[in-house]
């Protein structure tokens, strides 16, 4: 149909701890959903996955966003910007970005994980 119902996961060790509401029927969906969690002090990275909601098979996989602990490191006061989608499956060809608003913040309980998943396209 040209379009697709995209959502997103967000994983910190592949583990999925949150996933966004599916826009319906658009190749430019906007979430605007910001999340904070508790990060373990040994996680390695944070993914984005960007999949496309499908009622009659397994949901497809459009791309994802990889940080890793050393990046979020490297940018102390955050990163807001775009980040181009890489593929999952090798075989696939993956064009478009997501729009992120990341943060790791000082906790009473250990470190926190502040994101905002705005904008796809």
């Amino acid at each position: 149909t040209g379009s697709s119902d995209p959502y997103c996961i967000v994983k910190i060790d592949n583990e999925p701890i949150v996933r966004t509401a599916t826009v319906w029927k658009t190749l430019s969906p906007f979430w605007g959903e910001e999340y904070e969690v508790h990060l373990q002090p040994s996680f390695h990275n944070v993914s984005f996955y960007v999949m496309d909601e499908d009622a009659l098979s397994r949901d497809d996989v459009i791309g994802k966003v990889s940080i890793t602990r050393d990046t979020l490191a490297e940018h102390p006061k955050g990163f807001s910007g775009w980040m181009s989608l890489s593929e999952v499956d090798p075989d696939e060809e993956v064009q478009g970005e997501i729009h992120l608003r990341i943060q790791v913040l000082p906790g009473d309980a250990g470190q926190r994980l502040c994101c905002t998943v705005l904008e796809a396209r």
